[in-house]
């Protein structure tokens, strides 16, 4: 059986650009993201590696690290940077795991079941403080990642976290929020005291609680 939301993320120790990585020591005790890319020197994957790179400060301010992975070598990935960083007009400033032995890749089912076995899919794990996993998502090959899309889905998992809500379909930082089931309209003053609009019993809006 493959990995599930809510299991804790395998630990391992691994050869990366920044040196030796033991995943959970290196997460401490912030949130962080694992993906991998099929493979070094290619296109799409060089434009994924560039834009994480331009996200650094986006991802430093939600707390979060972010390390990427593939079954290529060290001289590969660090000849890769320098191509990255030319034709991407930044400066990679994150970890590229080389696992070459796919221990890693093993560990978190990215082999491809359907493609070449040395080549990993674009997986993506979003992990919180406690080492579980939150979100799993993974593209086909020829699906560069929307990295909006994954700091929309950090904001939401560490709003949700903290506060009794749950953000409804195509929410953003900002927009109101879902108050759960389990809070009862006798609750909401206590937690909620921006207030509420019922549309339906089930479906109860507040502005978000963490905002000013």
């Amino acid at each position: 059986m493959g990995l599930k939301l809510g299991d804790i993320a395998p630990n391992f120790k691994a050869k990366s650009t920044e040196g030796e990585l033991d995943f959970h020591t290196w997460l401490g005790e912030g949130w962080g993201i694992l993906f991998s890319h099929p493979a070094d020197y290619t296109p799409v994957c060089t434009t994924e590696l560039g834009t994480v790179a331009k996200y650094k400060s986006e991802f430093d301010k939600r707390n979060v690290k972010v390390a990427a992975l593939s079954v290529d070598g060290l001289d590969s990935h660090n000849g890769w940077i320098k191509d990255i960083n030319e034709t991407q007009n930044t400066e990679v400033n994150f970890p590229i795991i080389a696992d070459e032995d796919k221990q890693v890749a093993e560990l978190y089912d990215m082999i491809h079941p359907n493609a070449l076995s040395n080549l990993t899919v674009r997986s993506v794990f979003v992990i919180a403080p406690d080492k579980t996993i939150k979100l799993m998502i993974t593209y086909p090959a020829s699906t560069g990642r929307n990295f909006n899309e994954l700091l929309r889905v950090i904001d939401s998992l560490q709003l949700t976290a903290y506060h009794k809500v749950a953000t409804p379909a195509n929410w953003n930082n900002g927009d109101d929020c879902v108050i759960v089931p389990a809070v009862t309209n006798e609750e909401i003053p206590e937690h909620f005291p921006k207030g509420f609009t019922e549309v339906k019993p089930y479906l109860r809006l507040t502005p978000q609680p963490n905002l000013d």
